[in-house]
């Protein structure tokens, strides 16, 4: 009998010590593009998810555990990802995805389970709509369309037309949002043509677009269809101005379409290494990423995965101060409520307030290809 007992109490405490040394580990998770047609996003956000962890593997005294999961730039697996996440891993809080489509595949899953999740760069609307648990550190496609329709309009383009990926919830949103923006700033979209992710030929729909008398080409496209493009409009001896999205922020483009890149304009997140007029917090991030990435220059997917982990991070300090008993209990609702309450967070990438629908409020970013560089150009702040 005295042996069954000492057994018994030895069960219990193992249990209790398993129980303890849980509470003191805070498990976060992170699904990203790590292969895929997104993989060059993906990566850069998760060195920059990386780096922050680096400067900050504590949280209220708790050693944190990283869990990084490739989500193939594919709907299924980054389902699979995040359910293995919460399932397998029993993290409290996501940080994912890089890709719309993505984010809301993985995101049905989250909001079934309960846990928090914080996207770097997903911009579509549909991503945190209607979510109690889904957040993101970026601003909106609405945001976004009306901005690059803005600075296409301001710098004298009345006629603009579009060339869509209608395999990309990203690209089809996107353009939407920049067709209805520039047509209320009496703009006049010519022509609106399709094509499909992987397709290499886009003469057909250029030629068309040249014909029309359009000013400006807007091309909410992935970087590789992108700059294929702009290579095959400059052929065609197209003369237009041409803007794209935030997926084209990838000094790859370059390679890729030489010296027709010239000019190109796109939005993106409001960092870059050369931007005037740097935060405190975006001087310190670039110091830190040239010292851990020197053959490597950073860009906005390093800055705001680096963003979303520190703001996770700033949220599990908030939820714990003010209320510790309750963050323990059940730690994913209470950095749910802390999220949801971010007012001017500052990070690398500005100040940063979450909305009611749970979306980041910040500018807009213009970039232009100068000298075959990737140049800072211009904040902008659209009224929608």
């Amino acid at each position: 009998m005295k042996v069954g007992k000492i057994l018994v109490c030895m069960m219990i405490l193992v249990a209790f010590a398993g129980t303890a040394l849980a509470a003191e580990t805070l498990r976060i998770g992170v699904y990203e593009p790590l292969t895929g047609q997104n993989a060059f996003g993906g990566q850069l956000t998760v060195d920059g998810i990386k780096l922050a962890y680096e400067q900050k593997p504590e949280i209220i005294g708790r050693k944190v555990e990283l869990f990084i999961v490739d989500n193939k730039s594919d709907k299924v697996e980054s389902a699979n990802a995040v359910k293995r996440l919460i399932e397998k891993e029993k993290v409290i809080a996501i940080i994912g995805s890089y890709g719309s489509s993505l984010s809301m595949a993985g995101g049905e899953v989250a909001e079934k389970a309960g846990v928090p999740c914080l996207t770097d760069s997903a911009t579509n609307p549909l991503v945190t709509q209607g979510k109690k648990y889904y957040f993101r550190m970026c601003f909106i496609d609405p945001y976004q369309g009306a901005a690059a329709a803005q600075y296409a309009f301001d710098n004298g383009a009345r006629k603009g037309a579009l060339l869509l990926d209608v395999a990309q919830d990203y690209s089809v949103g996107l353009g939407k949002f920049f067709h209805e923006a520039f047509e209320k700033l009496g703009g006049e979209v010519v022509a609106r043509l399709n094509y499909q992710t992987g397709d290499q030929d886009f003469t057909a729909q250029l030629t068309e677009i040249i014909n029309k008398g359009a000013e400006v080409l807007f091309i909410p496209s992935y970087f590789a269809e992108g700059a294929i493009i702009i290579k095959q409009a400059r052929e065609l001896g197209a003369e237009f101005s041409i803007m794209g999205g935030d997926a084209m922020d990838n000094p790859d483009m370059i390679a890729i379409g030489g010296d027709a890149i010239e000019g190109f304009a796109y939005t993106t997140f409001p960092y870059a290494p050369e931007m005037p007029d740097m935060t405190q917090m975006a001087v310190e991030f670039t110091a830190q990423w040239q010292a851990a990435f020197p053959d490597k220059d950073p860009n906005a997917n390093s800055a705001l995965g680096y963003d979303c982990y520190m703001l996770i991070a700033d949220a599990i300090e908030r939820a714990y101060a003010e209320d510790a008993a309750a963050f323990d209990a059940n730690p994913s609702e209470a950095i749910t409520k802390a999220l949801a309450a971010t007012k001017g967070w500052e990070g690398v990438t500005g100040a940063t307030t979450i909305n009611e629908s749970h979306d980041a409020e910040k500018p807009v970013g213009i970039k232009v290809i100068k000298d075959g560089k990737q140049v800072y150009t211009a904040s902008v702040m659209p009224e929608i």
